[in-house]
């Protein structure tokens, strides 16, 4: 139901006319080994995991629908864990101890690799070889501005959805508008430039 979901919000950006090119997701393959949680010494095994098993599911969904380029990066790990924002605070400060921690106040340090470039390279991809008059980028990282000013500079029509979330003013300039075709959350605080 999530791909499908994802297929059918990619396709609203598309007006009267327009063709659509292609539709690509970039992820990572999930993490799959086992380490001990600090707090309670248990093993985890992230291969048994119910988000594991459902990436691997979600990414055979999307390779059998139309136009979907599935682009996956790496995970990163750096064998460190990490405590809950505030939680480093509270222990400097005595308001806790390491004695009150729960196996949930830490978690695993993951990071993706490979994504940032894969984007990069498909966008001056598509701009050079002129395949497409615009781009779509559901996004609200701001690595995506070197690939998004060559784009601009060769005439493409930049445009970002960031799914309704605020974006750095910074990037209003690296762009040529906003458009989430998402349902808009309730209370999302936005900033001051209109997103349709």
């Amino acid at each position: 139901m999530v791909a499908v979901n994802l297929y059918t919000l990619a396709r609203k950006h598309l007006r009267a006319g327009d063709n659509l090119y292609r539709i690509f997701y970039y992820d990572c393959i999930p993490f799959d080994k086992k380490v001990h949680n600090p707090v309670t010494k248990k093993i985890i095994d992230f291969s048994k995991t119910d988000q594991y098993k459902f990436r691997l599911t979600f990414f055979e969904e999307l390779k059998k629908k139309r136009k979907i380029a599935l682009r996956l990066g790496m995970i990163k790990d750096s064998k460190n864990w990490s405590l809950k924002p505030g939680l480093t605070k509270d222990l400097i400060d005595g308001k806790i101890t390491i004695a009150n921690l729960k196996d949930t106040d830490v978690s695993y340090d993951l990071r993706q690799k490979g994504i940032d470039m894969k984007i990069g390279v498909d966008i001056a991809t598509l701009t050079l070889k002129k395949f497409v008059s615009q781009i779509i980028l559901i996004s609200g990282d701001a690595d995506f501005v070197p690939a998004s000013k060559l784009a601009r500079r060769e005439g493409i029509d930049f445009i970002l959805d960031p799914m309704w979330n605020s974006i750095d003013d910074t990037l209003f300039e690296h762009i040529d508008g906003l458009h989430s075709t998402c349902p808009r959350p309730k209370n999302i605080r936005l900033n001051s430039h209109p997103i349709t």
